[in-house]
């Protein structure tokens, strides 16, 4: 989806989006990072709270894979900040969607990824490791799975079944 928008791909795909193979992110997601636009195949993450599996997923190679993590939409915590954000930017992940707050604003946008999150926050997660990797997940009003497609720019998120071509 180079060129495309969010936007292009909805109005060129009425009937991915009536058969429920296309859909929209409710827009509850603030965007953090300098890639405003970014897409890739999705990695499923669910966790509350608790930030040790996404560290683990963004030590990992990204090859261009973005990181959806359902945190419950937790508004209690951070359980993502600046260091493994660099560490994803470095290791090759597209982008990562959090349902839930992130902190270390300033060094987060200052990273050459995509980050939407819900809203930020100065406390820190807990660190139990507890988690589920690979599962289906609810965020913002959407049933997503591990290996769809993610597609992300100033207008919304959308959630493909298969890699679209644009």
């Amino acid at each position: 989806m180079a060129l495309a928008t969010t936007a292009e791909v909805c109005d060129a795909n009425p009937q991915l989006i009536v058969s429920g193979e296309l859909r929209a992110l409710q827009p509850v997601f603030q965007i953090y990072g300098r890639r405003q636009v970014f897409s890739g195949p999705i990695v499923t993450l669910k966790v509350f709270e608790d930030n040790v599996l996404i560290r683990e997923f963004l030590e990992e190679k990204g090859n261009g894979r973005v990181l959806l993590v359902d945190g419950g939409g937790s508004l209690r915590c951070a359980i993502l900040g600046g260091n493994p954000v660099v560490q994803a930017q470095n290791n090759g992940w597209a982008g990562i969607v959090v349902n839930g707050c992130i902190r270390d604003v300033d060094e987060i946008n200052g990273c050459d990824i995509g980050v939407r999150a819900l809203a930020s926050h100065p406390m820190k997660a807990n660190k139990k490791g507890i988690g589920e990797k690979h599962v289906p997940v609810t965020i913002a009003g959407t049933r997503v799975c591990d290996g769809e497609w993610l597609y992300a720019d100033t207008d919304g998120i959308l959630i493909s079944q298969t890699e679209l071509s644009v």
